[in-house]
């Protein structure tokens, strides 16, 4: 079985990983704890593709405690039941480090069945999860726990992983491969903050790459293809919903025309109609009020056309009254 390549490039230490300066720069809180090899219990909370795993793996290598990993979605309380038997034996003589991915997915009773063994210090455990841990983590793991938030990478940062990826793939090859300059730049900025989606469409790029002059060849069209909407970040029950419709408010609320069309544009891309419908109409009640009482009637007869017309046409009434609301008083 092939290993992907943003495995295979994974990076084994803190200089290696790109982004998350703002844990992992120099002098940094987490950075020192890495180094001085000190094991306390974590959550990392961040988007897919920011490096959380890679720090956890890291750590891991600092440590001289058994590494256990377990995903949320997949394990079950007889797994951590396994482990926690390892502990105090052979398996597991001065205790065990646990990476538990996406920790959201634990209900209840699982997580509280780690509460004695990290109390007593013979579990230290490191989670990461793509949700706000203060919903979805227990209160009492989370008063044994420190919250470090990775945050989306910025392209910047991302292109040092891209290029990396290139030369890997390149290096694999039977056959040549070049590429277009720009292209680097253009999936850092379509990967939306999201590493491991970049270098798995640079592994895309690469494998459907055409021959020209005896050499593969990736050009800015084919990752103009591939990275069509590569950098929406939504669900509709989760943080990145709540983000937008926040984001789409303030802006109205900052007299910024611009942003809230673009804010409002992503929530009708992701083809989530009802909430901006709802959002433009509190609003106009809320944030306008008074100071410009037709506000509300215009963006009642607007939303009224939006629902009619259903989407792609509703973003044309929709974007009216975001920007009427945006200049209004």
């Amino acid at each position: 079985m092939q290993r992907p390549l943003a495995d295979m490039i994974r990076p084994e230490s803190l200089d290696e990983v790109v982004g998350q300066r703002h844990l992992l720069g120099d002098g940094a809180l987490l950075r020192r704890l890495i180094e001085n090899g000190t094991t306390a219990n974590m959550i990392f909370y961040g988007p897919s593709g920011t490096g959380k795993t890679t720090v956890a793996n890291i750590i891991a290598k600092r440590t001289n405690r058994t590494l256990y990993r377990l995903n949320a979605t997949t394990a079950s309380l007889q797994d951590v039941r396994d482990i926690i038997a390892d502990v105090g034996t052979l398996m597991a003589p001065g205790g065990a480090l646990l990476y538990l991915d996406e920790i959201q997915y634990f209900n209840k009773k699982q997580q509280q069945s780690l509460l004695e063994y990290i109390e007593n210090g013979s579990i230290t455990l490191i989670a990461s999860t793509t949700e706000n841990p203060y919903f979805y983590v227990y209160n009492a793991i989370l008063s044994r726990s420190t919250v470090f938030e990775f945050k989306p990478v910025a392209p910047e940062d991302a292109k040092a992983a891209l290029t990396r990826a290139l030369t890997r793939v390149a290096a694999q090859s039977d056959i040549p491969l070049t590429w277009d300059e720009q292209i680097v730049t253009d999936i850092a900025y379509a990967c939306g903050g999201d590493v491991r989606k970049a270098i798995n469409a640079v592994e895309l790029l690469a494998a459907a790459a055409r021959v020209e002059n005896g050499a593969l060849h990736i050009t800015q069209e084919d990752v103009a293809a591939v990275a069509q909407r590569s950098a929406m970040r939504y669900d509709r029950d989760g943080d990145a919903h709540y983000d937008l419709l926040s984001a789409l408010q303030k802006s109205i609320r900052g007299s910024d025309p611009d942003a809230a069309v673009h804010y409002l544009a992503r929530l009708l891309e992701a083809g989530d109609l009802l909430s901006p419908c709802r959002r433009l109409l509190v609003i106009a009640a809320e944030d306008v009020g008074l100071a410009y009482p037709q506000a509300i009637v215009v963006t009642k007869a607007c939303v009224d056309s939006a629902l009619q017309l259903g989407l792609p046409e509703a973003r044309l009434p929709l974007a009216e009254a975001a920007v009427l609301l945006a200049t209004a008083p």
